[in-house]
């Protein structure tokens, strides 16, 4: 099982919205995700940024073999591949990691990816991350189960699902301490620039648009065969 967070900047005619949710487009989508073992795929969108969220339930997928038909609608990325449209966010802090497929499996039919961006503060990037791994490592199932951050520059994407999952975890953190902080929020907050004009309770962690949501029966199989 590996976890995929990606981001990107649409860059074509009309929302991101009405062209991924067009119906061929899904069954496109569905297609490619059953043929390449993808499961629990969901695009968030912020005015013209995507967020992309999904897992691979054997090799690594690229966003490219899934939404091939997103083309040139994207922006191109400086710094990698020419051509690059899609960037890996790094898992900066996640309540669990994978042991299994099987034990990766959701246990809520009913349920809802729910998404939210930040923006960190550079100087403050080394200081968030610590704080982080203590928290990962020190308290591994504290949150929703599927619950984590990725980062890309100082942008961070922080992906749950609703209702929240917990579960106690079948593996030990790295680290015997008890150093988190009590009051976390307010240790965390100097690491923010908050956002301006942002609705009541975010101007910090801002929501995001649920654009699509594909499960994909390759979920099924892969936690029937783990």
């Amino acid at each position: 099982m590996i976890r995929c967070l990606f981001r990107a900047v649409w860059n074509g005619e009309g929302s991101p919205r009405s062209f991924f949710r067009a119906q061929e487009r899904e069954h496109s989508l569905a297609d490619a995700m059953e043929r390449l073992q993808v499961a629990n795929l969901s695009l968030f969108a912020d005015q013209e940024q995507l967020f992309l969220y999904y897992e691979c339930l054997d090799t690594p997928v690229l966003p490219e073999s899934l939404l091939a038909e997103t083309g040139e609608r994207l922006a191109e990325w400086p710094g990698g591949a020419p051509g690059r449209r899609w960037v890996p966010m790094t898992d900066i802090f996640h309540y669990q990691h994978p042991v299994s497929n099987s034990q990766w499996a959701r246990v809520h039919k009913e349920r809802t990816p729910y998404g939210r961006i930040a923006l960190l503060k550079p100087e403050q990037t080394a200081s968030y991350v610590y704080y982080h791994y203590q928290y990962q490592e020190e308290k591994p199932g504290d949150g929703d189960k599927y619950g984590m951050i990725g980062m890309h520059e100082n942008v961070l994407f922080f992906y749950s699902e609703l209702p929240e999952t917990i579960t106690p975890v079948l593996y030990e953190g790295r680290l015997k301490t008890s150093l988190k902080p009590e009051n976390w929020a307010k240790v965390m907050e100097p690491h923010f620039i908050k956002w301006e004009g942002a609705p009541v309770g975010q101007d910090i962690w801002r929501k995001l648009m649920l654009v699509l949501e594909v499960r994909c029966p390759a979920e099924r199989r892969g936690a029937q065969h783990a």
